[in-house]
């Protein structure tokens, strides 16, 4: 986070842009009092489709079957 002074944040503003483009904060200051902040802004996620991924996951037939006891006691170790 970093705070700028307002006369060098209007000079500076693009700059301040791609910084905060890149995921900084910067905090703009009168008078040494913070007063704005520029954050970037987050896009939200497309809408979800129930059905998009059908077709494309598969879940074997022996998916709730007992572990091979190798494997078991390997995670009890």
């Amino acid at each position: 986070m970093v705070k700028i002074n307002v006369h060098e944040a209007k000079t500076h503003f693009s700059r301040l842009l791609a910084r905060v483009s890149n995921g900084e904060e910067i905090i703009i200051a009168k008078a040494g009092k913070p007063i704005a902040r520029l954050i970037p802004i987050v896009q939200k996620p497309g809408k979800r489709i129930a059905g998009s991924a059908a077709g494309k996951v598969f879940v074997a037939d022996d998916f709730n079957a007992p572990l091979p006891e190798s494997i078991v006691s390997a995670f009890e170790q």
